[in-house]
């Protein structure tokens, strides 16, 4: 990669920024000044900005606790966004959230600027199983339990077989619910169809990745080395 292009990537400015840097012999690689922007960053060459070494992954995969009221998109002109969340020096061309969860939703969201993973996270043919914990308006019955385990049909589509697990000392109002797909307003359609209600709602899983209970609304971390292996294994 052109070592311009290297920069820009790695958030040290524009193109037009890093050309003027570069001039202005500020950059090096390997020990030695650099006053051409199209010189090649070989793999594994040590680069430097005003003498000190240039980090960071041009490949970046963050997984975040959405907060509520934040919007899942790349922009808006009028709303905060999750990219918003990302700190100026975490940011990498190409950066966007996998997946959307609405406004009102928190919980797991993973952000990458790597574009094949993220289609084949999505690809519905391979049905990646997304945990959700639903609090309900009223007590889920057995027999709402069992329409949700057998699916739902809806005039476009008709859901996979839910697995539905109530959690303990909460009145039925507690659930947790996986699915595999990620239609709109899904999770809210689905209990809308079996007669009750969701109150709030929280992605804890998505394939192999869980919610981290250490990690805050609004924050986010890169993926451990384990999560990203068990990520590419689970797109194959």
């Amino acid at each position: 990669m052109r070592l311009d292009r290297y920069l820009a990537n790695l958030q040290y400015g524009t193109r037009s920024d890093v050309k003027k840097m570069i001039k202005a012999n500020r950059v090096g690689i390997d020990g030695q000044k650099v006053r051409n922007g199209s010189v090649a960053v070989a793999p594994g060459a040590q680069v430097t900005v005003d003498g000190e070494v240039v980090g960071g992954s041009l490949q970046v995969y963050y997984l975040m606790n959405k907060p509520s009221g934040v919007l899942t998109a790349n922009s808006d002109a009028a709303q905060k966004t999750v990219l918003d969340l990302i700190r100026p020096a975490d940011k990498r061309p190409g950066l966007y959230p996998v997946g959307r969860l609405d406004k009102d939703t928190t919980g797991l969201l993973l952000l990458t600027n790597d574009g094949a993973l993220g289609h084949a996270l999505l690809a519905p043919k391979r049905h990646v199983p997304k945990t959700y914990l639903v609090t309900l308006a009223s007590p889920l019955t057995p027999a709402m339990a069992q329409q949700l385990a057998h699916g739902i049909t809806f005039q476009e589509f008709t859901s996979a077989p839910a697995t539905v697990v109530v959690r303990p000392a909460s009145g039925q109002r507690l659930i947790e619910l996986t699915i595999h797909e990620g239609k709109f307003h899904q999770v809210k359609r689905m209990l809308k169809a079996v007669g009750n209600q969701v109150t709030a709602l929280a992605r804890v899983q998505m394939g192999p990745l869980q919610l981290p209970p250490d990690l805050a609304p609004g924050h986010y971390r890169s993926l451990t080395a384990e999560e990203l292996g068990q990520l590419l294994k689970a797109k194959k």
